[in-house]
């Protein structure tokens, strides 16, 4: 793949500005030593640009820099007001280019993008205009001004003005973003006003196309920048068969085109195409489901006789819509990596401010970022100082952060004394971010490469092994590593996962039963989750509930039970796979969780009951010590013949509360009704789907002895075209010429076969809504079982999805 060594002579002595995206891409592959490296002054955050980034040089120039490149993930037009804020805190710039990983077609196919046909020229002669006006109207203001103005709020406002005509949403600065300083505070250096006018200067302004940023988890496994546009961009419009914007929608046999296509559709498709182009392939397009037969089709017409005709390598890419499987990522499987992403926080994202807010257009998506956050304070814990004692942490921790190591150092005496606090120590000892793996020669995705063919408990036994080498070198490759999997095999975690592998493996097991069972053992899931809040408030402990399941994880179980009721039995009347009868005992259940879980408002069919449901919870609260001294009392008032308690008032004030206990109720499960109507949804995943019906990929994801059950769609799928077993619902998208010679030569007996995916060295498989590290464990499986060594299997996905971010992208607003 191309790396960053294709820029290297824009990079070299420049300031390099890279977006939330890009940073977590570059992140993975741990090129930060390599751009600095290539000669950059300094490699920098866009979204925090400071005019002190310029003071910063790691290749000691005497010079200053005279040059700027900017690295985005987002399209020209939402990156712009960063870009134009960098331009304005560096105004001795004389050169900026700028790389997008959006390409010039994509730009203008995308609907919100206000750029056409030439984005990248008329981008470049906007942002020029904007840049010379805003400088211009600011030196005027000055000069009218016996006082110095204040230059960030006359940039926002000028900026504001100069751009209202293209698109509102460009030249908007967010409130919490910094101001552009004064032009005194950032001067050109060697170059006066004067002098630059006389010289005639002006600002050369250049963009590119970058298509090579990925978040690369290993040499074969990659996602999509979770803060880059084509991850964020809408997969499905809000219809029948839309499970969310973040998901393809249900695959019903009718794939969408023209003006229905959704934008992530397009951007994918065309990110897709120019990553095949610069890794010079010749792709051989298959795809399976609605939305990944949209995709096949935009790529199949951006191809060319020309691009055809070229000597390339030959390559097999089978796009695959993610809502065709999503039982296995919403289970827990056996993949240490899976276990770090779900279990350890990740950071805030940077952007949230470029998200679409337009009412009339798609809705964008939120996802978390991949930079998992590694506290090093949760180490040192009481039961255990003597494997990871405080000293250790702090000295390593000076040693990480060399920038305030003195002071570190200096209140060791301090961390010490407060040893017996844990809180403190958390607060005071740092996290660990970026990077799980650095290496001099660049090479560390190597080592997360050999974990994504491991189990949890193989991968924890290789990750000791790595440590043990580096430590008899000196050398701290993957220490970072090594703290993430002792975190995410620790408690609570470990007992948070077990719970839900086995709750899982029960419902898989209640398959074999009747419906009956299945549903009994759902509902059991949901009241657990009440015993378990129930006791928390009577405890006032939430160390108490530790490893057990909440009520959104039983929502999350609730779905996989569905899922897994709708490919083994058959649909009631009621349009679900359970009776009335069993799915009404679901919902009183539910209608009961939420009630004593106000948390549950974050929830989109919630949404909007939140005071309500707080309000009622701290009335439930209240009223438990009045009931125990009302019950008192009242036996004391019989003892004495006293009937005054039992007036007309408080007749009255019950008649009050009960009415509005029942006006919550009815509303509750008014919008339960529609949770379970997208329940039904899930339960038809199997029914709707060509591909799902028959064949292997029909079976069950329960018990049996056959080697297909348990797997998940890949392992299946891989296993079947590995085999040129014939896969129902898989589509070929002919090249330019394949069709030439189908319409045309065809009748002369010159067709051309249709090639198998099978017969391919080397396979892309592109999941469209993203995958998860346990189906890349099977597919490498499937390949190992197919006997077929010598193929080559790539594996990407829009995104790194865990448990929770499936939850998030069904349930959540």
């Amino acid at each position: 793949m191309v790396g960053p060594e294709a820029i290297s002579e824009h990079i070299e002595d420049a300031i390099l500005y890279l977006d939330a995206g890009c940073t977590e891409a570059f992140q993975f592959l741990g090129a930060f030593p390599l751009l600095l490296e290539l000669g950059a002054c300094a490699v920098c955050s866009l979204e925090n640009v400071c005019f002190l980034d310029a003071v910063v040089d790691w290749n000691s120039n005497v010079k200053p820099a005279k040059k700027i490149v900017v690295i985005t993930s987002r399209l020209l037009s939402d990156a712009h007001r960063y870009i134009l804020r960098c331009l304005s805190m560096h105004q001795a710039v004389l050169h900026c280019s700028i790389f997008t990983s959006i390409s010039e077609i994509a730009h203008s196919a995308y609907a919100d993008s206000p750029l056409g046909p030439d984005a990248f020229r008329e981008y470049e002669s906007l942002l020029l205009q904007d840049y010379e006006e805003l400088v211009r109207k600011c030196e005027i203001k000055d000069k009218s001004s016996s006082q110095p103005s204040d230059f960030g709020q006359s940039a926002e406002n000028n900026l504001s003005e100069s751009l209202a005509s293209e698109d509102e949403d460009w030249s908007k600065f967010s409130s919490s973003e910094e101001e552009i300083p004064h032009p005194e505070a950032s001067p050109r250096e060697d170059l006066d006003e004067a002098n630059l006018m006389s010289c005639n200067l002006r600002l050369d302004i250049s963009v590119h196309h970058f298509p090579m940023i990925l978040c690369a988890l290993s040499p074969r496994v990659f996602v999509l920048p979770s803060e880059g546009t084509v991850a964020e961009a809408c997969l499905s419009y809000e219809h029948e068969d839309s499970l969310g914007p973040g998901l393809p929608s249900i695959s019903a046999g009718l794939p969408s085109d023209g003006e229905d296509t959704p934008p992530g559709a397009i951007l994918t498709a065309h990110l897709l195409y120019h990553l095949a182009a610069k890794m010079d392939l010749k792709m051989e397009i298959f795809s399976l489901g609605d939305l990944s037969k949209s995709i096949g089709k935009i790529m199949m017409d951006m191809s060319s006789l020309y691009d055809v005709g070229r000597r390339k390598r030959s390559a097999g890419l089978l796009l695959v819509d993610r809502t065709l499987d999503l039982l296995t990522p919403c289970c827990h499987g056996d993949s240490l990596v899976d276990r770090i992403f779900s279990s350890l926080p990740r950071r805030q994202r940077a952007s949230s401010s470029l998200v679409n807010q337009n009412k009339h257009g798609p809705a964008n998506i939120q996802r978390a970022p991949l930079d998992v956050q590694i506290s090093l304070g949760k180490l040192y814990t009481k039961e255990e100082p003597a494997i990871w004692p405080v000293e250790a942490i702090e000295a390593f921790s000076c040693g990480w952060s060399s920038s305030n190591s003195a002071t570190q150092m200096a209140d060791s005496t301090d961390l010490r004394t407060r040893m017996h606090d844990e809180t403190s120590i958390h607060s005071d000892i740092g996290s660990l971010s970026g990077s799980f793996i650095t290496t001099e020669n660049h090479r560390g995705a190597e080592y997360l490469e050999a974990l994504m063919d491991r189990s949890a408990k193989d991968g924890a036994t290789l990750i000791k092994k790595w440590l043990q080498e580096t430590l008899r070198q000196e050398k701290v490759w993957i220490v970072q590593l090594a703290i993430a999997a002792e975190l995410a095999l620790s408690e609570p975690h470990t007992s948070h996962w077990d719970a839900f592998v086995s709750a899982e493996k029960i419902l898989s097991a209640s398959c074999g039963d009747t419906s009956q069972t299945l549903s009994a053992q759902i509902r059991d899931l949901i009241n657990r989750s009440i015993l378990i809040k129930t006791q928390e408030q009577k405890n006032q402990n939430m160390e108490s509930s530790q490893g057990l399941l909440s009520f959104q994880d039983s929502l999350l179980l609730a779905i996989t039970g569905y899922i897994l009721a709708g490919e083994n039995f058959p649909t009631s009347g009621s349009g679900g796979p359970f009776s009335w009868e069993e799915e009404h005992f679901l919902k009183e259940a539910i209608v009961d969780a939420v009630l004593e879980n106000p948390s549950a408002a974050r929830l989109k069919f919630f949404h909007g009951m939140g005071e309500e449901l707080e309000a009622n919870v701290n009335k439930v609260k209240s009223e438990r010590p009045k009931e125990d001294s009302s019950n008192q009392s009242t036996l004391d008032d019989f003892n004495d013949d006293q009937w005054g308690n039992w007036g007309e008032e408080d007749a009255e004030h019950n008649n009050e509360q009960v009415y509005d206990d029942m006006q919550l109720k009815l509303e509750l499960r008014d919008r339960v009704d529609n949770l379970f109507k997208f329940f039904h949804k899930l339960s038809c995943l199997k029914r709707k789907s060509i591909a799902l019906r028959n064949g292997p990929l029909a079976l069950e994801s329960n018990y049996g002895g056959d080697p297909y059950m348990g797997k998940g769609l890949l392992y299946k799928l891989l296993m079947m075209v590995i085999g040129k077993y014939e896969v129902p619902g898989l589509e070929y998208h002919s090249s330019a010429v394949g069709r030439l010679f189908k319409s045309g030569f065809g009748r002369f007996g010159l067709g051309q076969a249709k090639p198998s995916l099978g017969e391919q060295s080397l396979i892309l498989v592109f999941v469209v809504g993203g995958i998860n590290c346990h189906e890349v464990l099977e597919a490498r499986e499937a390949l190992s079982q197919s006997g077929r060594p010598d193929i080559e299997l790539i594996i990407g996905g829009t995104t790194l999805l865990t448990p929770d971010d499936i939850l998030d992208l069904l349930l959540v607003s």
